[in-house]
């Protein structure tokens, strides 16, 4: 008999799991997105994105209206499925160290709708050795199940566009999982690489480490500038116009979000905690709030300042907060500060004011995250500005 649904993607709801259901749904399989968030289910049976995600709405609405997407809160759903793609990953604990009791708790709540003969497949990171653990748990509760590790490099936001175009990687505990892996994921890749479980799953965590370490050299520049009193990107500029070897150099800015400090920190784990260079990063990237408002103190007195955090999203173009350093940012200044205000386009919050009334109600303005929208802003002769990303185009020394 076959089976209801092709594919059901646990975490269907979220910012991974919703993209890669559409595009598979497009790809004319039969797709179950089950999620427990019962908040946005109504949204997503009218064909409504519950957050950004560039081309989200048109796909969305075409693949629910023609009944190859069914957004469910059910985990029978789970059972009516050839293939699962789970999309919840390896959390880091307030020690730094990889928890995994939410993912043995994940499986011993839904073991009973696996059945054998499933492929299932982990999507998000994990650390390391975690996708054959989950193999020999499945096969220790008598369930015979293919098992994969697949992970996503999307760049939030653009994940309807990225699946399509990026190279997928796969895995399998043995030869028919990783072929069965391989002619899912045909359906929406050009190309395929094959590695093995541990393989793809370092291979994740090495992408987000790098780039987390390329950001927080940018950052430790901008800080060895400023010491200096020097506009760090007035030499950026110069130093990367027509020059190859340094065209890869990013801007700094306020490096954060839910991937890459936690990754960074599960390959430090991984290796004992002997990753020094890692290491380093996450103080450069984490410190930077501290660093910009430490600079402020020494030329101002902040307790007779307002001062606005312009853009809370963890990154430009988002509605996603997710261990945002806007927030540190926030919390460091209600200390230091008179008055702290905060904005965002995309981030409706209580005592969130509009971009407009930040820039007139502040004495100095942070520019956290660079949303497009703020070009045009009216900023008043004499504010502060403090503009990391160099987002206005007239340097940064703080």
């Amino acid at each position: 008999m076959k089976d209801e649904f092709d594919i059901c993607v646990i975490g269907g709801f979220g910012h991974v799991g919703l993209p890669l259901s559409i595009a598979f749904a497009d790809a004319g399989k039969r797709v179950c997105a089950f999620d427990i968030a019962k908040d946005k289910i109504d949204i997503l049976k009218k064909g409504k994105m519950p957050f950004m995600e560039e081309g989200g709405d048109a796909k969305l609405d075409k693949v629910v209206k023609s009944g190859m997407l069914k957004p469910s809160l059910s985990p029978d759903d789970i059972t009516k499925s050839t293939n699962v793609i789970i999309v919840i990953g390896t959390p880091t604990d307030t020690h730094l160290s990889p928890e995994f009791e939410s993912m043995k708790a994940f499986l011993g709540q839904y073991m009973r709708h696996f059945k054998d003969g499933q492929l299932l497949i982990l999507r998000s990171t994990v650390y390391p050795g975690t996708t054959d653990m989950i193999s020999r748990t499945l096969a220790e509760n008598g369930k015979r199940i293919d098992v994969s590790f697949c992970p996503e490099r999307i760049a939030e936001g653009y994940a309807l566009k990225e699946i399509y175009e990026l190279p997928q990687i796969v895995s399998g505990t043995t030869p028919e999982a990783e072929k069965r892996a391989k002619e899912l994921f045909s359906a929406i890749a050009k190309e395929i690489l094959v590695l093995k479980p541990m393989e793809a799953e370092v291979a994740k965590l090495l992408t987000n480490s790098w780039r987390y370490i390329k950001f927080s050299v940018a950052n430790q520049f901008l800080m060895i500038c400023n010491d200096t009193g020097l506009d760090f990107y007035k030499i950026y500029d110069a130093l990367t116009y027509n020059y190859p070897r340094a065209k890869d150099m990013p801007r700094a800015g306020f490096a954060s979000g839910p991937c890459l400090f936690k990754d960074t920190v599960q390959l430090s784990a991984f290796n004992n905690h002997g990753f020094p260079v890692g290491n380093s990063a996450m103080l450069i990237n984490e410190g930077l709030p501290f660093y910009v408002i430490g600079k402020l103190k020494e030329k101002h007195n902040l307790k007779s300042k307002t001062i606005g955090i312009l853009g809370m999203a963890f990154k430009a173009g988002s509605d996603d907060r997710r261990d945002s350093l806007s927030y540190k940012l926030k919390t460091l200044l209600e200390f230091e500060a008179k008055k702290t205000l905060c904005s965002d386009v995309y981030i409706n919050e209580q005592g969130f004011v509009s971009a407009q009334e930040l820039a007139d109600k502040s004495d100095i303005i942070i520019v956290a995250t660079p949303h497009r929208e703020y070009k045009n802003l009216k900023i008043k002769d004499g504010k502060i500005v403090v503009d990391v990303w160099n987002f206005y185009g007239k340097g940064c020394i703080i």
